[in-house]
């Protein structure tokens, strides 16, 4: 069974930097053609150079809450590759809710960033990727026709005090993964989720130069006393789009070292 994405072109979102960027590259070295796409264009550019045509991967600037903007990102992937088979929602976005105060919107905007983004995307870019099978006859239903896969939190399973929008929007998110996997597995799209523990994403490593004692909270927390790498979730993430996964859809897979495996009481944030 093949872990090959080699020749495939993949659309990541959030990848100016943190696990969004870490899936991007991993995705380039191993052969496929990636899309960077973020608001951050400043970001982008610094950490992939200026777009170039002999190159396979390229950048996309926007803001993607915008359904403009994600027509464009689509358009522009087909213009720099013809086709797309992977769609990594990798964007997320944590801030603090109030959970007794009427007046914070801090909810809707995390369901707006972290779930109704990836939603919208998923659905213009499966879309496609019908198209695509059908006029190449490889929808077969082996599950080969294309693979999404969202980037969720164990957040969606435990309840954190200060973040119960961002709890909100990865438990959408999760059931969304399951709904749209039952929707297109009838045209060999699988749709699968990665539920982060603590990742040395960039919100966490800014967290940790703030609170250095927090590391040894999370790792107390943590069956596996570590901090996982962004490379360990980009693997995981390269398994769920290769054919080795190529009967996995609806699944929602913890890379947490055994997190949700324990009492969650006051257990950290991240």
């Amino acid at each position: 069974m093949s872990f090959s994405i080699s020749g495939k072109t993949a659309i990541v979102t959030g990848a100016a930097n943190g696990i969004g960027l870490a899936i991007g590259r991993h995705f380039v070295d191993r052969g496929a053609n990636v899309i960077f796409a973020d608001m951050d264009e400043g970001r982008l550019q610094h950490e992939l150079g200026e777009n170039d045509d002999e190159r396979n991967f390229r950048y996309f600037a926007g803001d993607l809450r915008e359904k403009l903007t994600l027509a464009n990102l689509l358009s522009a992937t087909l213009d720099a590759f013809d086709q797309v088979d992977i769609l990594v929602n990798a964007s997320r976005q944590i801030v603090l809710s109030d959970p007794l105060n009427p007046e914070d919107d801090g909810v809707d905007q995390m369901i707006q960033q972290n779930m109704m983004t990836s939603l919208r995307l998923s659905q213009l870019v499966a879309k496609r990727m019908i198209k695509q099978a059908e006029k190449n006859e490889s929808g077969n239903g082996r599950g080969n026709a294309g693979a999404i896969v969202n980037l969720s939190s164990i957040a969606a399973r435990r309840t954190v005090e200060g973040l119960m929008g961002y709890s909100i929007a990865t438990a959408a998110l999760d059931q969304m993964t399951r709904s749209l996997a039952v929707a297109l597995a009838p045209h060999a799209i699988r749709v699968n989720a990665v539920a982060c523990g603590s990742v040395m994403s960039s919100s966490l490593q800014d967290v940790l130069k703030d609170n250095p004692d927090f590391r040894k909270e999370i790792e107390a927390h943590t069956p596996m006393g570590r901090i996982a790498s962004a490379s360990e979730v980009a693997e995981t993430v390269q398994y769920l789009c290769a054919p080795a996964s190529g009967f996995v859809t609806g699944q929602i897979i913890p890379v947490d070292g055994g997190r949700t495996l324990i009492d969650p009481v006051h257990a950290p944030a991240h």
